[in-house]
C-alpha cells in the first residue's frame, strides 16, 4: 500500500490542484479504485498525525496537497516578490472581477500601462483575449483558476466581501 501512497503523494504534489478518485486512477496508473480509495484515506490520516506544513484538503470528492493555514503567511510573502508585480496583480483582479470586460474599461480605470499588465498575462496564459469591435474582450482562462485555487463564482464572492469591506472601514 506504501507504493500506491507514495505514487498518489507525487501526483497530487506535482498537479496542484483538487483531483477526484477517477483523475487519480488514470494519473497513478491504478485501476482499482477500491485500492485507490484505501490508500488515499490512509494518506489523509497519514497527514493529518504529521506535525509539518502540508496537508491533504478534500472538496466534494476531490484531493489536493495544501500547504496548511498556519504557513500560508509565508508562501503570500513568497508570491508577492515573485510572478507579478503589485500593478499586474491588481490589472487581473480587475479582469477576475470584471469579466468578462473590455480592454478599454480596464486601460481606462488602470491606465496606459495596463496595456503591458494585459500583455503579460496573455503570455504568461492567466487571461484570453477575443477581438470585439475596436477593443478586445477580457476574461481569465482555466489555468487562472487552477494556480489560484479557486472556482469562478466564489472568486467573484470573495471579492464583492473584500469591496464591501474597503467601504465600510
Amino acid at each position: 500500500m506504501q507504493d500506491i501512497k507514495n505514487k498518489i503523494e507525487a501526483v497530487l504534489f506535482t498537479i496542484g490542484r483538487h483531483v477526484d478518485l477517477d483523475e487519480l486512477s488514470q494519473l497513478t496508473g491504478m485501476a482499482s479504485k477500491g485500492s485507490l480509495s484505501d490508500a488515499m484515506k490512509s494518506l489523509v490520516e497519514d497527514y493529518k498525525k504529521k506535525e509539518g506544513s502540508l496537508e491533504i484538503t478534500e472538496d466534494n470528492g476531490k484531493f489536493k496537497l495544501n500547504i496548511k493555514k498556519d504557513y500560508l503567511y509565508l508562501t503570500t510573502q513568497l508570491l508577492d516578490q515573485t510572478e507579478f508585480d503589485k500593478p499586474t496583480q491588481e490589472t487581473l483582479a480587475l479582469i477576475a472581477y470584471k469579466q468578462p470586460v473590455m480592454q478599454s474599461e480596464v486601460i481606462k480605470i488602470r491606465g496606459n500601462t495596463a496595456y503591458d499588465h494585459v500583455k503579460k498575462l496573455k503570455e504568461m496564459e492567466f487571461i484570453g483575449s477575443e477581438k470585439s469591435g475596436r477593443t478586445r474582450l477580457l476574461k481569465t482562462t482555466p489555468k487562472f483558476y487552477d494556480y489560484f485555487d479557486v472556482v469562478g463564482e466564489e472568486l467573484k464572492q470573495k471579492l464583492e466581501n473584500i469591496q464591501n469591506e474597503e467601504k465600510t472601514s
